[in-house]
């Protein structure tokens, strides 16, 4: 009984919070759910990240659930990756049954049926306000990692990008991209080569395999306009809770390079859009990632490199990541490092690799006297998790086995017709499902070619020739001309120019700062 006292008040004084929580469930010692101990997470650390964990079926899904409901009843904004297409019951009331009042009764806390705010989105075909970001907006750097080129093709991607911007050429969607690439190396590869510099042939042909690609994983349907704001994503409805963004990603499970692609686009604008936050006691955004896997597995070194760089960043903006995955070393080490919310379900032994896994696991959590750690990660039940977080002063708090407390909201999917219902009501599906094509760099290019291969028959030859000469030298004024002296001191060669211009947008200002193809509000 001294023992049972003392893990009693270990955990109390552990999870101890003084400012506003959520409450994950009841702690459980000796395999039985102890009243009056409950786990806390308070809202000043979730900016901190997290990892939600687990063998399927261990109850992962609604442990993110009951979090983002939390969250949502504290006036706190959510974004869910809804890949599997279960999440959508979030936003209606659920039922309860004779399971959840046994937990409940076990917990110490009677259930409530609560609905949440929540606005539908999607990537590709699915019912939802449509996501796009232009080519623009990424960026040459961002762009070339997304493709993994090397430093010599990222090179010709910069130049097409100032070109662009010299010219102005809108770069919308990847339909652009592509004619740019082409003209460049036919119609207007003498201008190039007399402004920038001699483009490779076959660097443009790697680069234009390499986008085709991405337009074989869907990524035709996410460039274009009109460009999502994220400053959609942190609203709260009339009775200032906050709102739950679902993004459903049911059909991208097999495009893993568009939902990385999607992904490191949506941080990146977050990042560069989102003021500093400072310590407010509480998150202004808080976005849980899905089967993240999907995110790593198919990322290339440099992809990864600039995920793990956004993450280590952008708590700064308030904003939380929690990933959610069958298994920790899904995650790279790098941004494991950086979790501090660690909610760990079962893990399956089948394997000798399995048991390795478990081992390196169970070494990730703080040593405690009540647990053993290694085999409580086999033997807990659906719905049972261990957990640590960050306590508000920002040190661990003690490892805790966890009875988790059931959603509020309903356990299953809605219907077609619920979600149309909801989408019929929603202000963003009016916003972003219009359907814009203006004039960029396809049809500008387009037109030129046209007229330079379809002369006047009126005039005569010289004439002709004369016109077109003067037009070659008068269809836009030089990038130095345009720059307004503003890069008057730096050297006249191509090569400082165009270090200049990316300079100009950031490793992190990737969306058009100083452009002239940025977006249109």
């Amino acid at each position: 009984m001294a023992k049972l006292d003392d893990f009693k008040q270990q955990i109390t004084t552990g999870y101890d919070c003084k400012g506003e929580y959520i409450t994950l469930g009841t702690a459980i010692y000796d395999g039985v759910a102890v009243e009056q101990t409950p786990i806390k997470a308070p809202l000043k650390t979730f900016n901190r990240h997290g990892l939600i964990a687990g063998a399927t079926g261990t109850g992962k899904t609604k442990t993110l659930q009951v979090i983002a409901e939390q969250l949502s009843a504290k006036g706190v904004p959510v974004l869910l990756m809804d890949v599997k297409g279960d999440l959508s019951g979030i936003a209606k009331a659920g039922a309860s049954n004779q399971k959840i009042d046994e937990r409940h009764q076990k917990i110490g806390e009677a259930w409530t049926p609560k609905s949440n705010p929540v606005e539908f989105l999607t990537l590709s075909g699915e019912s939802g306000a449509r996501l796009r970001a232009t080519v623009s907006e990424f960026g040459p750097v961002l762009f070339s990692k997304i493709l993994g080129l090397n430093d010599t093709q990222q090179g010709v991607v910069t130049i097409l990008f100032k070109y662009c911007d010299d010219n102005k050429l809108p770069l919308l969607d990847l339909r652009d991209m592509k004619k740019v690439l082409t003209y460049i190396t036919e119609e207007g590869k003498a201008k190039i080569e007399a402004e920038y510099g001699r483009v490779s042939t076959a660097t443009t042909s790697i680069i234009l395999r390499k986008i085709v690609e991405l337009e074989q994983q869907g990524a035709d349907q996410f460039f274009g306009e009109r460009s999502f704001e994220v400053e959609d994503l942190v609203r709260v409805d009339e009775n200032g809770k906050g709102l739950v963004s679902v993004i459903r990603l049911t059909d991208i499970q097999d495009k893993p390079k568009l939902f990385s692609t999607f992904m490191l686009c949506l941080l990146a604008e977050i990042y560069a859009t989102f003021p500093e936050e400072g310590d407010t006691g509480r998150p202004k955004l808080v976005i849980f990632i899905d089967e993240a896997h999907l995110i790593f597995d198919e990322a290339t070194p440099a992809l990864l490199d600039q995920i793990e760089t956004i993450i280590k960043l952008i708590r700064s903006k308030g904003v939380g990541i929690f990933f959610c995955t069958q298994n920790p070393m899904d995650v790279p080490d790098a941004v494991l490092g950086q979790l501090g919310m660690k909610v760990q379900h079962a893990l399956r032994a089948f394997t000798a690799k399995d048991r390795k896994q478990i081992k390196l696991t169970a070494e990730n959590y703080p040593l405690t006297d009540y647990y053993d750690t290694e085999t409580l990660l086999t033997s807990l039940g659906i719905g049972e998790c261990i957990v640590t977080v960050l306590s508000e002063k920002g040190t661990p708090t003690p490892l805790a086995a966890t009875l988790l407390q059931a959603p509020g909201s309903r356990m299953d999917i809605l219907t077609k017709q619920e979600i149309d219902e909801i989408n019929g009501r929603s202000y963003l599906v009016k916003k972003y499902n219009e359907e814009i094509d203006r004039e960029s760099a396809f049809e500008i290019l387009s037109g030129k070619i046209n007229r330079t291969a379809q002369p006047n028959e009126n005039e005569p030859y010289a004439t002709q020739k004369a016109n077109n000469t003067s037009s070659k030298n008068n269809d836009e004024p030089s990038a130095l001309e345009k720059a307004g002296g503003f890069i008057s001191d730096v050297a006249n060669s191509s090569a400082g120019k165009v270090i200049l211009r990316e300079v100009t947008r950031g490793l992190l200002g990737v969306f058009g700062f100083g452009s002239t193809t940025r977006r249109r509000r």
